[in-house]
C-alpha cells in the first residue's frame, strides 16, 4: 500500500474550496494505512470492529468489507445494536450492559428469529440476567451472552486498582461463579467472555514532556499485561471445563499486538485506530496516520496575533482534563488559548500560524477521540487524493442519538 498523501493546510484548503465550514472530514487513504498497520499489529487473530468510534454505517460498511479479518462489531448501546442488525450488520457483540426492557424485549424477538445470529449482550452480574429474563416469556429462544472481566490491575495486593471502573468480576472464581448462574438459567446462553484493558489499551505511554510518568507508565502496562494474561488464560481454561465459548474477545486500538499474542483470546477489538484522534499520538510502541479533522471559519481577528474560529467546543468525554480538548493541526503552529480553550461559539487560536490567518480562512483540528466527533456533525466527507469521493451520513445524519 503506498502511504497517504501529505496531509497539509493547502492540500485540504484545495479540496474543500467548494464545502462551507465547519466541517468533518475523513481521509480515506490515511485510514486504510491505519486499518493495515492494525491488521499487522494484530497477527492471526481477528479485529472487531468499536461501532463507537466510527459512528458511520457507510465506513463501517466499507471496513468490514475491506478485508475479511475485520470480523463483526463491538457495539455500545442496544438500541444501537438492534438498528444495525436491521440495516443488515452482522455478528454483532454489545460491549456494556443494558438494563432497557424495551430494547431487550425486541432482543428477545430477534432471538426467536434468528437464534445463532442474534447479537450478544453483555453481562458481569445477576441483576443483568434478571433484567433479560424480565422480558422473555414461555418457550422463548436463549438469548446469547457475554461475561465482562475486569481487566484492571490491583496493585500492591488489590490496594490500589489501576484501570477502568467496568465489571466486579476479577478473579477466575468470579467468573465461574457467574457462569454456573448464567448456566442455571435456560433461557440464557453464555457464548462469549470479554476483558477489555483500558489502562494499556487506553493510555499513552509517552506523555509529551513527562518523562518520569511516562516511564511509570510503561512499568504499569508491563506488569498489567503479564497479569492479565495470565488470569485471562486461567479463566477460559476454568470456564472450558463446562461451557463452550465461542468467542473470547480483549484488547484496544493501544494494545492490538499485546493481546492477540495470547492463546487464550481468539480475537481483538479496535476502533479509535481507524481514525487516529489527538488522544492516540502518545504511544512508543505504534504510530498512526492522522484520518479524521474538522475545519472550523475563522470569523474574528481580536489581533493580529489571535484568529478566533466559529465553534469548536466539540470536547472528548473522560477525565476533564486538557487532553480532552480537540487538537489544533492545521496549519502547523497553532495552539489554544489555555484561557479559554475550545468554546461553544468561538475559539481562539494563537500560535506562530495563527498571525497568518485571516477572516474566511479556515483552520483543521483534531478530535481528541474518535466517534464522538460524529455527534456534532451530520455528514463525513470522504477525502481521497485531491477530490472528495463522497459524502456519507454520521449516525447522527441517519437521525440516530443513542447516547
Amino acid at each position: 500500500m503506498s502511504p497517504p498523501p501529505t496531509q497539509s493546510h493547502g492540500r485540504y484548503e484545495r479540496i474543500f474550496a467548494e464545502v462551507e465550514a465547519p466541517f468533518a472530514f475523513v481521509d480515506l487513504e490515511a485510514m486504510w494505512a491505519n486499518a493495515a498497520a492494525l491488521l499487522e499489529r494484530a497477527g492471526d487473530k481477528p479485529v472487531r470492529v468499536a461501532s463507537k468510534s466510527i459512528r458511520c454505517r457507510a465506513l463501517l460498511e466499507a471496513i468490514l468489507g475491506r478485508d475479511r479479518r475485520f470480523a463483526g462489531l463491538m457495539t455500545f448501546t442496544l438500541p444501537e445494536t438492534l438498528w444495525l442488525a436491521e440495516q443488515g450488520f452482522e455478528d454483532l457483540l454489545l460491549a456494556y450492559p443494558t438494563v432497557d426492557a424495551g430494547a431487550l424485549g425486541e432482543l428477545a424477538l430477534r432471538s426467536v428469529a434468528n437464534p445463532a445470529g442474534a447479537p450478544i449482550v453483555m453481562v458481569d452480574c445477576a441483576e443483568h440476567l434478571d433484567a433479560i429474563e424480565s422480558v422473555l416469556g414461555a418457550g422463548a429462544a436463549p438469548v446469547r451472552v457475554c461475561i465482562d472481566v475486569d481487566a484492571s490491575w490491583w496493585a500492591l495486593g488489590g490496594r490500589i486498582k489501576v484501570g477502568p471502573k467496568r465489571s466486579p468480576v476479577h478473579t477466575v472464581a468470579d467468573a465461574v461463579a457467574l457462569a454456573r448462574e448464567i448456566e442455571r438459567r435456560p433461557q440464557l446462553e453464555l457464548d462469549a467472555l470479554m476483558a477489555y484493558e483500558g489502562q494499556i489499551a487506553g493510555v499513552g505511554d509517552r506523555p509529551p514532556g513527562r518523562r518520569l510518568r511516562g516511564a511509570a507508565i510503561r512499568f504499569m502496562q508491563r506488569r498489567s499485561a503479564a497479569e492479565l494474561a495470565a488470569r485471562r488464560a486461567a479463566i477460559v481454561a476454568a470456564l472450558g471445563e463446562f461451557v463452550e465459548l465461542a468467542i473470547v474477545n480483549g484488547g484496544g486500538t493501544g494494545s492490538l499486538e499485546l493481546t492477540a499474542a495470547e492463546e487464550a483470546v481468539t480475537e481483538v477489538t479496535a476502533g479509535s485506530g481507524f481514525f487516529a484522534p489527538a488522544l492516540f499520538d502518545h504511544y512508543s510502541r505504534f504510530s498512526l496516520t492522522p484520518a479524521a479533522g474538522f475545519a472550523l471559519p475563522i470569523v474574528r481577528k481580536p489581533s493580529p496575533a489571535v484568529a478566533t474560529a466559529l465553534g469548536g467546543g466539540y470536547l472528548a468525554s473522560g477525565s476533564g482534563d486538557p487532553a480532552r480538548l480537540p487538537a489544533p493541526w492545521l496549519p502547523p503552529g497553532l495552539e489554544l488559548d489555555p484561557e479559554e480553550g475550545a468554546g461553544e461559539v468561538q475559539t481562539p487560536l494563537l500560535g506562530e500560524a495563527a498571525a497568518g490567518l485571516r477572516v474566511g480562512d479556515r483552520a483543521y483540528l483534531r478530535h481528541a477521540k474518535a466517534g464522538e466527533l460524529c455527534e456534532r456533525f451530520d455528514a463525513l466527507h470522504l477525502v481521497e487524493g485531491e477530490e472528495i469521493v463522497d459524502v456519507v451520513p454520521t449516525y447522527r445524519g441517519d437521525g440516530k442519538a443513542f447516547l
